[in-house]
């Protein structure tokens, strides 16, 4: 049977089978990074999450273009459209030009992706380089009747659109409590109403970024990009769009108003996103000043980190909570993900050595659809690690004989792991090229021999001081019937 992918929709608070818009090709984009500093532990959250989608919808053979923005220009300090340009910011304070800035923040960013080992999108397009579609969508927009331009700025005419369209749809934002609830600030006088949004901004006179425009020489609005490059490379109407839980107001609200207002169409038919990361309960985030950046996690140079983490932890940390769920960061969480992920990596390094059974006492063909169905169950990813675990007991079971496997059961058993554990959930044994860990366990097994020659020529003294140094080392051995084995306590 086919695997039927039940995806939640942010848009109607339920999960539905995904149907493709046109099958079997998939469209869909995702709001990657502004590219002013580097990458912390929140940005590799939406990161893995769509990876995983992007992954599992490869797995059931649809094609997929995989679009993820780079944001290099018109992202301000604030939502209220005020405030300096973030990348100019940082370009002023480093002393660089801006694109310096976005290059080298950028390159630091696919740098840490390649290191979480997250697929490469079908396209990355910079809002710098698609400043012509964005004044075109504005022009249309304008056409219609949504916007309206003063000063020499464009701003989106919320009420105008409300009184056809439902805006606050997918955040649930009700237009009158937004009325309410939002104040007039300085500088904020040429807008209609204060909830209103910049389509182009006008530039001041000491901005640097700035491109020539029918309304004023100026740079666009952050959100108009996203609507600009998804209409181009994915179509009016696409499958799925996806973003931290953070963007869904205002960043994917206005996202869809720009969209509907220039096309008469809603723009996305699955709007997925991701939960965040919190410390202490509080979201990690740039702002707050409580990030710890990708680089430093894998280094452990940071006062919050008691050792340093490798990529594969940090994935399978993120992968063992379901992506609509908060997780909370701890070193503690951190040391029990790196240690899940030794026994799954060593598990499927004991499977490549077992000797096939006549007769099987377990049923692989049921772990395959539990894990299947794991995956059909709007990617949940920590069901399917745990049935990950039922099929380590098989193997651990099966290699100290309390089990017993066929050799189709064996193949098989291989292929699941292979197929989940590194083509679905894009682990990787980091142990693989050599380096230390791959040292630690070519000398042990040298240890594992000196001591299995003692206890041939029955130096039982020999046999348990190497036994008992290694306890007190933390390493534990177990004894098998062909020889021996050992784990980290």
């Amino acid at each position: 049977m086919k695997s039927q992918l039940k995806l939640y929709n942010s848009l109607t608070r339920r999960k539905k089978i995904f149907t493709p818009l046109h099958p079997p090709y998939v469209g869909m984009y995702v709001c990657g990074p502004t590219v002013y500093s580097e990458a912390h532990l929140g940005h590799a959250r939406p990161a893995i999450t769509f990876d995983l989608l992007y992954r599992y919808l490869l797995h059931l053979e649809y094609k997929v273009r995989y679009v993820r923005n780079i944001t290099d220009v018109g992202h301000l300090e604030n939502d209220a459209d005020e405030g300096e340009d973030k990348i100019e910011k940082k370009a002023r304070l480093e002393h660089l030009e801006p694109m310096e800035v976005v290059q080298k923040y950028l390159n630091s960013f696919l740098k840490n992706m390649q290191d979480l080992n997250t697929l490469h999108p079908s396209i990355e397009p910079r809002a710098s380089g698609h400043i012509i579609e964005q004044i075109e969508l504005i022009k249309e927009i304008l056409e219609k009747g949504y916007a309206y331009e003063i000063n020499g700025s464009v701003y989106f005419d919320v009420l105008k659109y409300s009184k056809k369209y439902n805006y606050g749809k997918l955040s649930g934002r009700v237009l009158e409590d937004l009325q309410a609830s939002t104040r007039t600030l300085d500088g904020q006088n040429e807008k209609k109403n204060p909830f209103d949004f910049a389509l182009w901004k006008k530039a001041t006179p000491g901005h640097l970024m700035r491109w020539p425009s029918p309304w004023s020489v100026g740079f666009p609005g952050w959100h108009l990009e996203c609507s600009a490059m998804s209409t181009k490379y994915l179509g009016d109407v696409f499958d799925i769009h996806g973003g931290g839980m953070d963007l869904l107001f205002p960043h994917h609200e206005c996202e869809i108003a720009q969209s509907t207002a220039a096309t008469g169409n809603e723009p996305v038919r699955y709007w997925v996103h991701n939960n965040m990361i919190t410390i202490d309960g509080q979201k990690m985030a740039r702002s707050l000043g409580n990030f710890i950046t990708l680089d430093q996690l894998f280094t452990g140079d940071h006062p919050m980190l008691q050792q340093a983490y490798t990529p594969m932890t940090i994935r399978f940390f993120l992968l063992q909570a379901h992506y609509r769920s908060t997780i909370d960061f701890s070193n503690e969480a951190l040391q029990a993900a790196e240690k899940g992920l030794q026994k799954l990596l060593k598990a499927i390094e004991t499977l490549k050595k077992l000797k096939p059974s006549l007769t099987s006492t377990v049923d692989i063909k049921a772990l395959w659809n539990n894990c299947h169905e794991a995956m059909d169950d709007d990617l949940n990813s920590p069901m399917l690690l745990s049935h990950l675990f039922d099929g380590v007991k098989y193997i651990n079971s099966a290699n100290d004989g309390s089990e017993k496997l066929t050799a189709a059961d064996l193949e098989s058993l291989k292929k699941l792991f292979n197929t989940f554990v590194f083509d679905i959930l894009g682990l990787k044994d980091e142990a693989s090229g050599g380096n230390e860990e791959k040292l630690a366990d070519d000398l042990m097994k040298i240890i594992i021999n000196l001591r299995q020659d003692a206890k041939n020529k029955k130096e039982w003294g020999i046999s348990d001081k190497i036994r008992d140094e290694l306890k007190n080392a933390g390493i534990i051995l177990k004894d098998l019937k062909d020889g021996a084995d050992w784990v980290k306590e």
